[in-house]
């Protein structure tokens, strides 16, 4: 046809075209796989990841085997409440049966409860003494128990009876750094018993890629798991 001529795209720039869409193409491709990738580690960052490089453990507090602390105060009035270990094992929970000040307490005297949908924990004191009161900013704001277990997050004043003698054997400083990341550990091999018994595929259950624990553990198990952890690391050892 006269007027008309025929192009061959690989005897000009078609070649280049060509590799311009397909490393667009690839673009593309990377981009969604990187876009998917942020999505899972938001996902992890929001379910979080429970390491030894989380716990705050403040220097100068009393912290017992049971997993609860104690400090004194200038004024010779004792605070005491759960360590930050074991809010990060369970997640939010609320408190039940607070005493009344004036009410007496011994070393091992059941402090409180915490529950959570139905499951529960029961919490003993470690320290003898007088409650003179409890956190009242704690039944409007429970979530402080997760936020700021020390500061804000204390259970009661006690007037303590026996201050010395009784934490005398409970860690302190370094070695209540120490402590707690054995007990990060002892809870690991924990899951790995008791999960067995009601998981079939418990790594999907309490681990993160790579075999880290997931925050908040408990919170995603059952019952049985949380009457097993109650035997084990908080019912009361002297």
């Amino acid at each position: 046809m006269e007027g008309f001529s025929r192009v061959d795209i690989f005897d000009t720039k078609g070649m280049e075209y060509l590799f311009v869409i397909g490393y667009l193409v690839l673009l593309i491709i990377f981009w969604q796989l990187s876009k998917k990738q942020k999505l899972v580690k938001q996902i992890q960052k929001a379910i979080g990841v429970l390491t030894a490089n989380v716990l705050r453990i403040p220097q100068g507090l009393f912290y017992s085997r049971n997993h609860t602390w104690a400090h004194l105060e200038e004024s010779g009035a004792a605070k005491v409440g759960m360590d930050d270990l074991l809010q990060h094992i369970t997640g939010e929970v609320k408190l039940d049966r607070l005493m009344s000040p004036g009410e007496i307490i011994r070393k091992g005297d059941l402090l409180t409860e915490i529950h959570q949908e139905g499951k529960h924990l029961r919490i003993f004191s470690p320290i003898s003494g007088t409650i003179l009161d409890a956190n009242a900013d704690l039944s409007e704001n429970p979530e402080l128990l997760n936020q700021d277990p020390y500061k804000e997050g204390w259970i009661y004043r006690i007037k303590p009876s026996d201050w010395k003698t009784e934490t005398g054997s409970y860690y302190l400083a370094e070695e209540a750094v120490s402590w707690s990341v054995k007990e990060l550990e002892r809870f690991k091999d924990f899951l790995a018993v008791s999960m067995k018994k009601v998981a079939p595929e418990p790594s999907l259950v309490a681990l993160q890629d790579g075999g880290e624990l997931r925050d908040n553990t408990l919170s995603l198990l059952p019952n049985e798991v949380w009457e097993e952890f109650q035997k084990d690391f908080l019912d009361f050892k002297s």
